[in-house]
């Protein structure tokens, strides 16, 4: 008869784990190989330091054990090598002289812990066994740390001023969970950028995205842009249209400048918040509709409610989380960085100024960048970037002078040449104003000298020709007309 203990099912211990043993004594190694091996640790041997090193070069290990004394080097020279390459992985150091002094050096050096020998099996099995769950946790947590970092990237909003980098904590904060939100700023703090970073870093960033510019439609438009209309609804309805609504089914729907809109049209929206439901104009039909509504807007809300132009109801829906953008105004840190952004996306769009990698040459020069900190920028991101494309188009050389910047920004600086109405300078110019007449004066004696040959003034100057025009420009110099640069033409 068979005996039944053949029949029975033999379970393998449960992988726990690599562990590197590193000790010169045999029997040390066997010893702590049958233990770890019978508790479902898949081990690996080295018997002496230059092994030990080598196999940790090559290899990945969930825990280290190390033995103080071996005859090639020390187990603490060996520690201290390894924690220069690997800071993370555990280490348990074993040693036959159990004392306060070795503890203290082998902790300093970057273990994990000690054991004397002989050692007690279950407590080292425990210390082992603590020790991997800990690093395991705490890997995991920066590999989530990392891999959320990537996913609430946003290559499109430049800014590592605190109050970008707050802002950009909610936007990840809030993007996957389906809350209505309200963005306030002033007009061009790039209320819509944030607004496709929260849909695209949502669950609905397959579906469509769907901006609607409240204050740029008339009000009998806007509803049948929203909620579409059937045939007939009204006198140039020849066929069924698809509102935005319908369109942004699934999805989000961003509505830019909502304080902008009809009373009847925040009714219609409220009971779309409410209800999830709509009706095109024309028709008796309800529309169920799944949209997460994003709206934006410059003005105070708050005050249109108190004034009876928003209703208080729908307010409360909108807000229910609000992401103020700060004015360019308030984040002076992000405008160099806000400038090479957009040196780089110009610089590409009109193939000027790149280097061999595509990667942009151009350079503002100290006093144009000091210009473009201190300036109060009342069109925020937008006037900036506006700046910049005509710096891109303009400029004649790598390093772009302040001439080139706009005429707002030189004005708003008083750097614009202040001249009474005989054409003289006035008795409190600033150092700029003298230098800029002065260079008006030469620019005028060398095209006076060149019989008005913008050409051949430039050439004289030895600056580019498109330099010379752009301080034409600013030093409001009339020029008459050469023969020469006109037979050229």
């Amino acid at each position: 008869m068979p005996d039944p203990a053949h029949n029975r099912e033999v379970l393998a211990p449960t992988f726990k784990g690599r562990v590197l043993i590193i000790d010169d004594e045999a029997d040390i190694r066997e010893s702590l190989e049958t233990l770890l091996e019978m508790e479902g640790y898949l081990i690996e041997l080295a018997a002496n330091a230059a092994e030990g090193i080598d196999r940790l070069d090559k290899g990945r290990y969930d825990l280290v054990l190390l033995d103080l004394m071996m005859p090639d080097r020390s187990g603490i020279e060996v520690l201290q090598d390894f924690r220069q390459r690997d800071a993370e992985t555990p280490v348990i150091l074993i040693t036959a002289f159990g004392s306060v002094e070795v503890a203290v050096k082998a902790l300093k050096a970057g273990a994990n812990d000690y054991f004397s020998k002989p050692w007690d099996n279950e407590k080292l099995l425990i210390e082992i066994g603590n020790l991997i769950a800990k690093s395991r946790l705490e890997r995991e947590n920066t590999e989530l740390k990392r891999a959320l970092k990537e996913r609430y990237s946003f290559p499109n909003i430049i800014g590592k001023s605190d109050r970008m980098q707050r802002v950009l904590d909610l936007v990840a904060q809030v993007a996957p969970s389906r809350a209505t939100i309200l963005i306030t700023g002033e007009t061009g703090t790039g209320k819509e950028v944030i607004a496709k970073a929260i849909h695209s870093h949502s669950a609905r960033a397959g579906k469509a995205f769907v901006a609607v510019n409240s204050g740029s439609l008339p009000v009998e438009l806007l509803e049948s842009t929203l909620f579409g209309h059937v045939k007939g609804a009204f006198t140039s309805a020849f066929a069924n249209q698809k509102g935005y609504f319908e369109v942004a089914n699934g999805g989000t729907i961003f509505f830019d400048e909502i304080g902008t809109i009809s009373a009847e049209t925040q009714t219609k929206l409220l009971r779309v918040i409410q209800e999830k439901e709509f009706m095109p104009l024309g028709s008796n039909e309800v529309m169920k509709v799944d949209v997460r509504i994003l709206a934006a807007t410059n003005s105070d809300l708050r005050k249109l409610v108190e004034e009876g132009r928003f209703r208080e109801d729908l307010y409360y829906r909108l807000n229910v989380i609000n992401i103020a953008l700060p004015p360019l105004r308030d984040r002076k840190d992000d405008i160099p960085l806000l400038v090479e952004h957009f040196f780089r996306k110009y610089c590409e769009e009109n193939k000027r100024f790149q280097d061999a990698a595509g990667q942009p040459k151009l350079r503002f020069v100290a006093e144009a960048m000091q210009l473009l900190i201190d300036h109060n920028w009342p069109g925020n991101v937008r006037e900036l970037e506006n700046a910049i494309e005509r710096a891109v188009v303009l400029a004649s050389e790598e390093n772009v002078p302040v001439d080139v910047l706009p005429d707002q920004i030189l004005h708003a600086s008083g750097m614009k040449v202040r001249r009474d109405e005989s054409g003289r300078l006035p008795p409190d110019a600033s150092l700029f104003e003298v230098v800029a007449d002065f260079e008006r004066k030469r620019i005028i004696e060398a095209l006076e000298a060149a019989t008005w040959s913008q050409t051949d003034a430039a050439e004289s100057l030895r600056i580019p020709l498109s330099t010379l025009n752009q301080k034409i420009k600013r030093l409001d110099i009339v020029v008459r007309k050469s023969k020469k640069d006109s037979s050229n033409q």
